[in-house]
Parts: C-alpha cells; structure tokens; sequence
C-alpha cells in the first residue's frame, strides 16, 4: 500500500551510483561491455542520473582502469551520465570524451584527505578549484561529494561545525551540488537532521544538497528518511546494494536502490522508477559478479513464487 506521510517531497531523484562506487571495489575485473550494459538496463529502469566512472589513475582503482573504452559506449543511454575525476588531468580525459557532468571527492577529515588524496583537506580544495572553474567554464555540471561527514574510522566522530566549513568551501568553488556521506555508516538520524539544519543556517539551501548513506549498522534508509522529512530531494544509492570504498576498510556497502525505491514507492513519493525491471537488474548483475545481492528488497522480490 501507498500510504504517504506528512512533511515529506512529492518526489525524489535518485543518483544511482551502482556503475561507479558500487563496482570501484571490485577484486575481479567486470567486462567492460558489461558495465556498459548494467548502466543501459539501469536507464531502462527509469533512472534518471548514473554515475558511470571514474577518470582516477589505474593504479588507485584498477576496476575503473576502463573509463575511456566504456564512456563511448554509453552515448546512446538516455539518462544523465556524471564521472568522477581527480585532478585536471581527468578532466581533461573526461572532457575530451564529451563528459558534461563532473563530480569531484572531497573529505572533511584530514586523516582520509590524507590517505585517499595524499593532501591535507586545504590542499585538496585547492587542486579542486582549477578543476570545478574548467569544468564549469565549459558548461559542465559539478557535484562535490563530501565524505567522513559523520565519522572517521581514524578521527572518530566529525564535529559538525568541520563538515560546514568544507562543505561551505566546495560550494565557493562553484560546485552545482553536494552529496554528504556517511562513508562507514555512522550516522543516526539526530545527527543527520543536526548537520543539514547547521548547513541551512552557515546559509547552504537544501536543495543544493544530496544524502549518501552506507548501510553499516542499517540505519542508511532510516537517514535518509531523516534527510527527506528536512527537504532533501537528491539521494545516492547503488543497485543491489554493491560498493565500499578501497580506502575505509570499515565501510560496507552503499543504500540499495531497490530498499530506496520501496521505501519512496510506500510513502507515494516518485521516482519515476520501475521496481521490477530495477530488480532484474541487480539479479542480473549478482549473476554477473558470481554472489548473491546484499539487498533486501532484491532477495525478497526475486525469491517470490
């Protein structure tokens, strides 16, 4: 049953990030021509934006090592189809494929600054700023993700007022948007709804402000439930719930798509996605991986008589 709730948007779009930071972590090298399928069959889902790569070094992200070959074959797809890139020199890969919608990864601890950038967070920020005024001197949209918004494996828990302040500076760069993560799962909802109010009030508008919940403790759907009922529209999750990140060991898996989208379907909130070719997607691709989907809704739909 569609039951909706009080206080909640009319509608939600999804940043499926399942092509890029749900197959990054990857030990065994997927076929390109099958992560050029799995983003077709995910636009054929009714998702709107995919993430579909990552311009980063082969020897940071060996599984995205394929970025040139695959991003030619999604010319067809019609969905929006942003990248990851690093540093000017992705950028420049990336532009030169016809990439129209950037996305920089940013950290609001020093520690993974450190261990995924090898820079303070000041320094990231600066190696950011010629990329975000290339990128949008050319017309390209720019997401920057902020991640550690919530804890650290190595600093603990982020005080909340060190998340604002780099999430204040991505945005003075000329970032489009920005997506909070939550890369070990820590967050409660208090906290989710402390840190988007504290970003309202240094004067960040909610809606230039996406949630990006991992599932460590299961408490990514309850977040996001928290972030929606503050105004946000823009959630990330990844289709069967695939992903970590190779840099925070602790970090499991992302929000599943298809947990989201029963969630979203229950309240009566579009997403203009098909639950069931979603599903088949994800079974097709754990097929494809060799092992069963994380994902609840996955496990529950395809095991139906």
């Amino acid at each position: 049953m569609n039951v909706p709730a009080p206080g909640l948007p009319a509608r939600v779009r999804i940043h499926e990030v399942g092509a890029r930071d749900g197959l990054q972590n990857e030990k065994t090298a997927v076929p390109t021509e099958v992560k050029a399928e799995f983003v077709r069959r995910l636009a054929a889902s009714g998702l709107t934006t995919i993430e579909a790569t990552s311009f980063v070094h082969p020897k940071w992200v060996p599984q995205l090592a394929d970025a040139e070959q695959l991003f030619p074959l999604l010319a067809d797809v019609d969905a929006a189809l942003p990248v990851l890139v690093p540093n000017e020199r992705g950028l420049d890969r990336a532009l030169a494929l016809g990439a129209t919608r950037i996305a920089v990864f940013g950290s609001a601890t020093e520690t993974f600054a450190s261990r995924n950038l090898n820079r303070t967070v000041a320094e990231s920020l600066a190696m950011f700023e010629p990329v975000v005024a290339r990128a949008r001197q050319g017309g390209a949209h720019v997401r920057g993700y902020l991640s550690m918004c919530f804890g650290d494996p190595w600093e603990g828990a982020v005080p909340v007022h060190q998340v604002v302040s780099v999430a204040k500076a991505l945005l003075d760069l000329g970032c489009d948007e920005l997506s909070l993560g939550d890369t070990i799962g820590v967050a409660t909802p208090g906290h989710v709804q402390a840190l988007l109010s504290a970003l309202n009030e240094a004067g960040v508008p909610t809606d230039r402000i996406g949630v990006h919940f991992h599932d460590t403790y299961g408490q990514a759907l309850s977040n996001t439930l928290a972030a929606l009922q503050h105004g946000v529209t823009t959630v990330d999750a990844s289709a069967g719930g695939l992903g970590g990140c190779p840099y925070a060991k602790s970090a499991t898996g992302n929000l599943a798509t298809e947990d989201l989208v029963w969630m979203l379907d229950g309240l009566g909130i579009e997403t203009g996605v098909d639950l069931a070719a979603l599903t088949a997607t994800s079974v097709w691709m754990a097929e494809q991986l060799g092992r069963p989907s994380p994902s609840r809704t996955v496990r529950a739909l395809s095991h139906k008589e």
